[in-house]
């Protein structure tokens, strides 16, 4: 039996996230739906994490098993030819037997995308964060760096997903502009159910002066979610990359995919 790990990309807004539900389009269903009618039988997916609805993916990494003998060059152009527009796979490798693309993970990072502007801009519906009143980006990026390091981050977690510990450990967290965008990069060892967007909440609180920046690491300490900023809409959010050791590793790099 093979183990196959593809890389894909997707826009979120037509699917209620990730996972499958009951009577509600998802990725996942939808992707499983293809390998199916790709391998000849019924087919569970792996996903290397929960998106929500309404949220993209840049790169994002998925695992099936199989004992189908098309070529892992072959399998992209044949789930693609049974995928809609809004989801294609890039690549495709066999993995070792262990590989699962969430156990395996190392890392990941998202982005969020804010249109900061007065004019709402059309294109962008659905793929930013509009947000019309003047957002400061080097404050964002101030408080943004309070968010690096290993925290207990219940503070910016919403009740959802049930998990042993609310500790992970941000690698980085910046607020950049470029103009009318703002970008906020989140790279972690693993998220909480909406911690992204709970961070940028925090960061545009931070940007609007009701949260100061050298007070976030006691909001983290108290651990309070009422007393952080808002959740961010969905839309602005994208799984950006993932970090695996290997031929999946090096198989994830190897993209050259950015936001339109």
């Amino acid at each position: 039996m093979r183990n196959i790990a593809i890389r894909l990309s997707y826009l979120g807004s037509a699917y209620h996230g990730w996972q499958t539900q009951a009577g509600l389009p998802t990725v996942q269903q939808t992707l499983e739906r293809a390998v199916e009618k790709t391998v000849g039988r019924r087919t569970h997916v792996t996903g290397c994490g929960r998106t929500d609805a309404g949220v993209h993916a840049l790169r994002y990494c998925a695992n099936f098993r199989t004992d189908c003998s098309i070529p892992a060059d072959r399998i992209p152009l044949a789930l693609n030819s049974r995928l809609p527009a809004d989801i294609a796979v890039s690549a495709a490798v066999d993995a070792p037997k262990d590989f699962n693309a969430i156990g395996s993970c190392i890392q990941k990072e998202y982005i969020y995308k804010i249109h900061n502007s007065r004019i709402r801009d059309p294109f962008l519906d659905s793929r930013a964060c509009f947000w019309p009143a003047p957002l400061d980006a080097a404050v964002m990026d101030a408080a943004a760096a309070a968010f690096v390091g290993t925290h207990d981050f219940a503070a910016v977690r919403s009740v959802g997903t049930q998990t042993k510990t609310t500790v992970r450990t941000v690698h980085w967290c910046r607020a950049e502009r470029d103009g009318d965008t703002i970008t906020v990069s989140v790279c972690a060892n693993g998220f909480l159910y909406n911690m992204v967007r709970a961070i940028v909440g925090t960061l545009v609180y931070a940007s609007d002066g009701k949260i100061a920046p050298e007070e976030i690491p006691a909001l983290l300490e108290q651990g309070d979610r009422r007393l952080t900023g808002p959740t961010m809409p969905p839309q602005g959010l994208y799984m950006h990359r993932v970090w695996y050791g290997g031929d999946v590793g090096r198989m994830m790099e190897n993209c050259g995919i950015d936001i339109p």
